[in-house]
This record gives structure tokens, sequence and C-alpha cells, in this order.
């Protein structure tokens, strides 16, 4: 069993059976306006306990080490969206549009923060540094994502505007402020019932899938969606995380970065957030097929987890062994 679970993600299990309880049974009318609601809500709490566990001492100690935090910021914010505005011009007679849209914008979201501090541990790489860059990423992607969604997206930003932002500044970024006011107040108990973060995490995710996913039935989206489409997302989605893994590895090593800034700068600077990705797409694709948008980040989502727990776990067995 410990080995069944160390090749199938748990979570991606729950992932697949929400998507199936959407088939089976969407939210709609009034139910789906509940279920919006409680996504919200969700997803507020969420980045609210982010606030309150993190600490602003090791905000600032982690940006001191400033090569780090820009060598990932250059990666996450100008690296993947150079690739994001490649691949959407190169599918352009191959894939749907919705699709091609969703790709780019899975370029364009902030690192993850649990997975990539996780990761990093794992490989014995700086869990500091790797938790200021993650936390920055997210907190800068808040602005950087609608900034860039409206500047790079050719087609299909028409619902990207001012009060996009100020809608995703409300969601996310107002909680979290919120937390950090609250830290000296609850901090100490959220980080001894660290688990709490976890369940809110993976739950608010949960209920953002279901509602987009229940939209998409509704609506009858899922028909326009091929065999063929999918299979090349998931060949793109590959492709994407595979440079971006080469790239930062290279990098780091080219500028003389030690091995555990290395692996800080490879985990957090090549993964993407779901948790932040998913309430961003319902806000800044508000009227579009929003499920279908995000068919590339989740979709990227198990992949990355997948291929970066191998790397961590050789990583881990390098440092053992004494070999970088």
């Amino acid at each position: 069993m410990n080995a069944l679970r160390r090749w199938i993600d748990p979570y991606l299990l729950m992932l697949i059976g929400t998507v199936v309880l959407a088939a089976l049974a969407p939210a709609r009318g009034a139910g789906a306006n509940v279920a919006e609601g409680a996504a919200t809500a969700a997803i507020g709490l969420l980045f609210f306990l982010y606030g309150a566990r993190l600490s602003p001492g090791a905000v600032w100690a982690g940006l001191s080490h400033w090569r780090l935090q820009g060598m990932v910021l250059s990666s996450t914010f100008l690296l993947f969206p150079l690739m994001g505005l490649a691949v959407f011009w190169a599918t352009g007679p191959w894939l749907a549009q919705d699709l091609r849209i969703g790709l780019f914008y899975l370029c364009l979201l902030p690192s993850t923060v649990q997975s990539s501090i996780a990761f990093t541990a794992i490989a014995r790489g700086n869990v500091p540094a790797a938790l200021c860059a993650a936390s920055v990423s997210n907190l800068a992607g808040v602005v950087i994502t609608p900034l860039l969604v409206m500047l790079l997206l050719p087609v299909g930003g028409a619902g990207v505007s001012l009060s996009s932002i100020e809608g995703i500044a409300l969601q996310i970024l107002a909680p979290f402020v919120v937390g950090q006011a609250a830290r000296p107040l609850i901090g100490g108990w959220l980080t001894r019932h660290g688990r709490l973060t976890s369940v809110v995490d993976r739950g608010s995710i949960l209920l953002v899938v279901y509602v987009a996913f229940s939209a998409g039935v509704v609506s009858g989206v899922w028909t326009r969606l091929s065999h063929l489409d999918l299979g090349l997302v998931v060949v793109l989605d590959v492709l994407i995380l595979a440079v971006a893994l080469a790239v930062t590895t290279l990098v780091s090593r080219r500028l003389g970065f030690s091995r555990e800034d290395e692996i800080a700068i490879v985990f957090c600077g090549s993964k993407k957030s779901m948790a932040s990705g998913l309430p961003m797409a319902a806000i800044l694709f508000a009227g579009q097929s929003v499920s279908l948008i995000v068919i590339p980040l989740m979709l990227f989502h198990q992949i990355q987890l997948f291929a970066c727990a191998v790397l961590a776990r050789r990583y881990g067995q390098a440092a053992q062994d004494g070999i970088r």
C-alpha cells in the first residue's frame, strides 16, 4: 500500500473524484450560487491562514538573498511567459482556443508554496530561502499575473480589467494581510496545527474544481474537447516543465549557486500554483469556458508533483552520497 501511495497521489484521486461528481451531479441554479460562495470563502480562509502562519522575519531574511529571489522571479515571470507565448502561437492550427489560452495562462501564474517548500526539504536544500521565494512569488502574482494576462494574451482576455485585479486583491491579498495582522494572536496555534492549513488548501481547490467543472457540464463545453487535444496538452505540459527544470538547473550552476540554493531555485522556479491559479481564472475569465481553460493547469499540477518528487529523492540521495 505504501509503495502504491508513492506512485499514485491520493489527492489526484480526490481531484478525479471531484470531476466525476461534477459530471454526474453538477451544481445548477441556486446550488451553483451556494457552491461558488463556499469556494470563495474557502480561498479567503486559505490565504488568511497563509498570512497568519508566515513570519514577517522569515520574509525579510529570505529577501536578503536577492540573487536567489531574482532567479526564481525571473523563471516564474519571464522564462515561463516566453514559453507560454511561443506555445500559444505555435499551437494555433492544432489546438482548441480555450486550451491554448489555458496553456498560456498556466505560464503566467506564480509558484506554489507548500510543495515547493516540501520538495526543497526532501532534497536537503535551502528551506528558508524556498519559503520566502515561494511566498513572494504568490504575493507578487496577485498583481503580476493579471497584468501579464492583460498585456500578453492576444485573445480571450476581454474579461480582464482593473476591476478583475481588485477582485483578486480582495479575495487573496486582503485575507493574507488580515492573517498577518492576526499572527501574534493565532500564529503559534496554527504552527502547532499545520494540518489545518493543508486541509483547507486541498478542500478549497476541490471546491473550485467542482464549481468550474459543474459550469462546464451545464453549459456543454465538454462536448468540444477531443482526445487529441487532451493528449497534446499533456505533451506540452511535460515539455514546458522539462524546459523550466533544465534551465533553472543549468543557470543556477553556471552562476555559481551552492547546491542548497540550486535546489530552492529549481523547485520554486519550475512550479505553478493551482491554489492561486484556479480562483484567479474564475475572476479573470468570467463569462468564458473556465472549465476548459484550467485543464492545462490541473494536468500540469499532477505532472509537476510526480516529476519533482522523483527529482527531490535523487537530490536527497546525492546529498547522502556526497555528490552534487
